[in-house]
């Protein structure tokens, strides 16, 4: 099952997502989104929004000791339910269940090798990053049990460039270079647009 016909010839994936080209010079018929399939594409789109938005906050109170850092990680933490509660109806319990702990794992250890870059903990901070790339990997290949079709290879070059991505953004903040730190943001929001589009497309065409 391939994620709205492939998208067809109308369709060009920037790093901004999934852009309409218009019609005109083709002389065929434009593809449309089912109501279904635009709702869920919007909500991941808002879910991954929420992602990296809260992730930045987060950093941002953890590297600075702010006071709402404990509520803070929470709201972040919700992200993980909401994403899992997004694929309830398409996939069931079980599968809404372990995304939902493959993204919380993902984001408690990110808090954590954020802590250990502060604290100047070298070997915490390597150690927390391994087992930072091992949970990735767990999210990358778990879409392909939902649609065999699913381009995992894709999918794993985006999300270690998000792993990435994220951990430069720390870095940047922590070297008090703010300027540096909101262009990696604008890079993050971006590619994880990208990455909502694609999960999205593949995701409800699996459930079709």
């Amino acid at each position: 099952m391939y994620p709205y016909g492939s998208f067809g010839p109308y369709t060009n994936r920037t790093e901004y997502g999934w852009s309409n080209i218009s019609p005109v010079n083709t002389g065929q018929q434009l593809l449309c989104f089912s109501p279904g399939q635009f709702e869920f594409k919007q909500a991941m789109r808002s879910l991954w929004e929420q992602h990296v938005a809260w992730t930045r906050m987060s950093i941002t109170s953890l590297v600075f000791g702010l006071p709402d850092t404990d509520p803070v990680v929470a709201r972040l933490l919700q992200n993980a339910t909401d994403m899992g509660n997004a694929l309830r109806p398409l996939y069931g319990a079980g599968a809404a269940d372990a995304f939902s702990k493959l993204i919380n794992e993902h984001l408690v250890i990110a808090s954590e090798l954020v802590k250990a870059a502060k604290a100047g903990d070298s070997a915490a901070a390597a150690a927390a990053e391994k087992r930072w790339y091992a949970n990735a990997d767990q999210i990358i290949e778990f879409p392909a049990r939902l649609n065999p079709y699913f381009p995992t290879e894709e999918f794993r070059k985006m999300f270690y460039e998000h792993l990435a991505l994220t951990k430069e953004e720390a870095v940047t903040m922590l070297q008090q270079d703010y300027k540096g730190s909101i262009q990696l943001y604008d890079r993050l929001e971006r590619q994880a647009l990208t990455m909502a589009d694609l999960l999205s497309a593949y995701l409800y065409a699996g459930a079709a």
